[in-house]
């Protein structure tokens, strides 16, 4: 079987219900799908190798051994994840229509995806090429058709089963199905896909395809309806908060993106899975979804959090149903996305220690209540007990946010981030008139104790800059962040020069890289070999800081040339190669969209700080208590 051109990864159309998601090239193809959940094996795996590990294409059909064409036109269906892709032939004009139904208090326990083919004039020749291999594309299933009615297929390997509706399809023994249909001026063929168990005789029901269809569109729209941001580039910021809403499963877990192993460098070693719930990712997605007026996703988030988090045994990683198993191990049948290899499942960096992550979830446990969540006891003895964790730990080296695979450090970011874990922690706990005063007076000690560190010990006087890490003299993307969180205020020189720094130091093509590489294990702070692509998530918060020490109009210009750096879809990767000029990273990457709603959110408001730097304890705990253990 011919093998077909990768395309790019910004080519590529997202498909997603908030339990699993697939990914569909210009051509047809779905060549990604993992059902019947985002971390479940994939069942079309040809995106980190060739045709021969699973596809499904439906699209005009070729015969002469060319390349299947790339759709003339091609958008999203309103504010929606309905997918319709048009094709203009020399016998007219067909186009298809492809979704995974909207998510349902069943949580869509057995996912659909569905493709409806419609014809727009003339007479279209249409192929359904449909080759599934589960288990990444390492296994050739077993096909047969039920008895349950001539035009469907069941496709097994246990312990799943996937059951395709209507047109007729021919398996040959290659274990690929193939239909070729007609369909003419206001015709419509509609072909389902479906998961089940494989103990279960029978498979799911189809459902009415066009209702499916209504509902779904319905779903998405209403949801974009209570966006709140109403300033420029809205459309920008919609789009990228319906990605995070399909990042958002219905159990309250947040995953970082959908893929695992697309590169970082193409040809590298940059290659990892993403389709998990970082504590980290997770709390800013959700943080970005209440600064734009979402708030069921925060009180799902917190009711995860409280369920699966041991303050005790605390990673930054689980998986979406809150399981800590991640072994990482790599699948050495696949050829990777362009020679990209290893591919890999499962993340190692869930065994490291990653002392931001306290940072982040105790910032957007505060403005979750801020936003209006009801206060939650369980979430306060949550967050109490990451403090009573983080006054023994903080001292330690880490891994950081950038989870790096050579010897930990002792970041300054990371520091910081402990310091925001006590401020709002202690901004959360002094609401509480039950709250033991000791504690507030403990919480405010510790925090002035970690902020008089990072100063001393994070900061250069020669340069005037904070550092990547104590002792060092490098720069790291992550100092962007200060200005942010409200460490010290906007018009310190100590920030500004380090903001102008990484600007000036970090920069290629005016895009942000998180760190220097030196292109060898041994010289990349990382502990790995390559270089890789401009992170776009940093250029977003160089924007911010920009707009937070008061150059409005550069950030503006500086944002405004981020944009166009989307897909025609509006979609983001993690990083982009601004020589290739091609996406580069797991896709659609939430990282990436989370940052550009909040530098389109601060860009639209008066500049300043999230949160006001070190504001004092309550009152009545200004008298001098001694310091108590925190209970």
């Amino acid at each position: 079987m011919r093998t077909t051109a990768p395309s790019r990864i910004e080519d590529h159309a997202l498909l997603g219900n908030t339990v699993s998601a697939a990914l569909v090239r210009p051509d047809g193809s779905i060549n990604w799908a993992c059902l019947p959940g985002f971390d479940s094996p994939a069942v079309f795996a040809s995106l980190l190798g060739t045709d021969e590990h699973g596809l499904w294409r439906v699209g005009p059909a070729v015969y002469d051994g060319s390349p299947p064409p790339a759709a003339d036109r091609r958008h999203y269906v309103g504010n929606s994840l309905v997918l319709r892709q048009v094709w203009d032939t020399s016998a007219g004009t067909v186009a298809v229509t492809d979704f995974m139904p909207a998510p349902t208090v069943s949580d869509h326990a057995e996912p659909w995806i569905i493709r409806i083919v419609e014809g727009i004039s003339g007479e279209v020749r249409v192929a359904s090429l449909f080759r599934p291999r589960p288990g990444y594309g390492a296994t050739r299933p077993y096909f047969e058709r039920t008895a349950h009615g001539a035009h469907r297929l069941r496709v097994t390997a246990h312990p799943d089963s996937y059951w395709l509706d209507d047109p007729q399809h021919t398996a040959n023994v290659r274990g690929v199905c193939r239909a070729d249909f007609t369909v003419r001026a206001g015709q419509s063929v509609v072909l389902t896909l479906a998961w089940a168990p494989s103990h279960r005789p029978a498979g799911p029901v189809p459902p009415d395809a066009f209702t499916e269809l209504d509902v779904t569109t319905e779903f998405w729209e209403q949801w974009a309806a209570g966006c709140t941001y109403r300033g420029p580039d809205r459309e920008a910021v919609v789009r990228s908060a319906l990605t995070l809403k399909a990042l958002c499963h219905p159990g309250g877990g947040v995953i970082a993106a959908p893929t695992t192993s697309l590169p970082e460098q193409l040809g590298g070693e940059r290659n990892w899975d993403y389709r998990y719930v970082w504590l980290r990712d997770s709390a800013l997605t959700i943080a970005a979804l209440l600064r734009l007026g979402f708030l069921d996703e925060a009180r799902q988030w917190r009711n995860w959090l409280v369920d699966t988090v041991n303050p005790e045994r605390l990673q930054p990683i689980y998986r979406v149903n809150g399981d800590a198993d991640l072994d990482e191990e790599t699948l050495d049948h696949l050829p990777g996305y362009e020679g990209s290899r290893p591919v890999r499942i499962g993340n190692g960096a869930a065994d490291q220690l990653q002392l931001d992550v306290y940072g982040e979830l105790a910032d957007t446990l505060l403005l979750a209540e801020d936003a209006g969540l009801a206060p939650s006891p369980q979430c306060d003895a949550l967050l109490l007990a990451l403090a009573e964790q983080l006054e023994r730990r903080w001292r330690e080296p880490d891994e950081g946010i950038w989870e790096i695979r050579g010897p930990a450090r002792h970041f300054t970011h990371s520091k910081v981030m402990c310091w925001v874990a006590v401020d709002r922690t202690l901004r959360l706990l002094e609401r509480r008139s039950a709250t033991d005063p000791a504690v507030l007076v403990r919480l405010a000690h510790l925090r002035e104790q970690i902020h008089t560190d990072v100063c001393t010990r994070g900061f250069n006087p020669e340069s005037g800059t904070f550092t990547q890490s104590y002792g060092s003299r490098a720069l790291d993307a992550s100092l962007l962040l200060l200005p942010l969180v409200g460490f010290l205020p906007p018009d310190d020189k100590s920030l500004i020069r380090t903001v102008e720094a990484v600007q000036r130091e970090l920069t290629e093509h005016a895009l942000v890289l998180r760190y220097a590489t030196r292109g060898d294990a041994d010289g990349n702070v990382d502990g790995l070999a390559g270089h890789e692509g401009a992170f776009l998530a940093c250029t977003f918060w160089l924007a911010e800081s920009l707009a937070v020490i008061g150059r409005h109009s550069e950030a503006r210009e500086l944002f405004d040339r981020l944009l166009p750096l989307r897909s025609d879809l509006g979609l983001l990767a993690e990083e982009y190669d601004p020589l290739a000029r091609r996406q580069l990273g797991n896709y659609p990457q939430g990282f990436s969209h989370w940052s550009l709603t909040d530098a389109a959110v601060r860009l639209a408001t008066r500049p300043q700080a999230r949160r006001p730097a070190l504001p004092g304890p309550r009152a009545a705990v200004d008298q001098a208590l001694p310091p108590a253990v925190m209970a």
